[in-house]
This record gives structure tokens, C-alpha cells and sequence, in this order.
């Protein structure tokens, strides 16, 4: 099921009223993806979840999101079944496992390019910005060709630099000759 960006402004909102009344500790979400790409109006198009690519800890340094918090998780799922929405919503799927964004490294100047779109009580939200956008759309549209990743890296309409900067990253991920 995919949602519009109105959908999930509602949960993320919702999501710090949760936090807030689980008297839950304080979060910063950095987002990539559809959600952000959306907020941001660099492309308009429906999406399913919130794809946190890393959090930010409350001496605004950059923290991987694996594994999200609990208490964060209780308050997704607490949303997800009042907005009935996947379990999952609210994931870090970009950053999970051994081959995580975050912890293979994001692009330089990341943290200094996002772009805060939402401060709650208990919930601040970051998205990462075109030009990063570029450097996840170029490296996951490699790996899965024909798919949602390339449109939306060709609706961003990158320069040739842009293109060649989000390359020399994806290639310091992925140094395999396939890749």
C-alpha cells in the first residue's frame, strides 16, 4: 500500500504526540527517500514508509539508526494501528544490516546539506538534500535497474557533476568490477 505525502506528515506528527505521551525520550530522524523527495518538492509520487538513513543525537552528531530505539518502535507500531498503516512505516532500512548506508558512510558534507522539515516536542525531522538524494538514487538504482530508484534519479535531472560525484561515492561502496 502507498500513501501520499499528507499520510505520513499525519503519522510523523502523530508519532511525536506518541512520544510524547509514552513520556518517551527525544528523537532526530534524518529521512532519505520517497518521504523526503516528497517533502522537499523535488518529486511528487506516493510512498509506503519513512526510510531513516541515520539519527541525530542530542549533541547534533550523526548516529546509526541499527537498531532503532524502542521506544520509538512502540510509538511507531502505536501509530501504525491508529493510521492503519504497515508495521514498518517507520524503518532504517537504508542503513540496516553490513552493507547500511550509514555504516558504509555517507556522502561528504551530508550532515551540513539536511534540510529540517519538522520539529515537534519529542520528533524533529531531517531529510537529506537533492544533491545527497542523487548519491542513494545513482547507488540503488545500479544494483536494481528498470526500478522506482532510476525514475526518481531522472526526475532529479542531475548534472553531469552531480553524476560523477554521486559515481566516485557509489564506487567507494561497492568496488566490485559487476557494480
Amino acid at each position: 500500500m502507498n500513501y501520499g505525502f499528507d499520510k505520513i506528515t499525519e503519522a510523523l506528527r502523530l508519532l511525536d504526540g506518541r512520544l510524547k505521551i509514552n513520556r518517551s525520550s527525544s528523537f532526530s530522524l534524518v529521512v532519505c527517500g520517497g518521504t523526503a523527495l516528497n517533502a522537499m518538492q523535488l518529486i511528487q509520487r506516493t510512498t509506503k514508509d519513512v526510510d531513516i538513513v541515520a539519527l541525530m543525537d542530542s549533541k547534533n552528531q550523526l548516529v546509526d539508526p541499527a537498531p532503532l530505539p524502542e521506544e520509538l518502535l512502540v510509538a511507531a507500531k502505536e501509530v501504525a494501528d491508529t493510521l492503519n498503516l504497515p508495521q514498518d512505516w517507520l524503518n532504517n532500512g537504508p542503513s540496516s544490516g553490513d552493507g547500511g548506508l550509514f555504516r558504509l558512510g555517507l556522502p561528504d558534507g551530508f550532515k551540513e546539506r539536511l534540510v529540517k522539515n519538522y520539529q515537534g516536542e519529542k520528533l524533529t525531522v531531517y531529510f537529506a538534500s537533492r544533491l545527497d538524494q542523487i548519491h542513494f538514487k545513482l547507488y540503488a538504482a545500479i544494483d536494481q535497474l528498470g526500478s522506482y530508484h532510476a525514475s526518481d534519479l531522472r526526475q532529479l535531472s542531475p548534472s553531469d557533476e552531480e553524476l560523477l560525484q554521486a559515481v566516485r561515492w557509489a564506487k567507494t561502496h561497492d568496488p566490485s568490477e559487476g557494480f
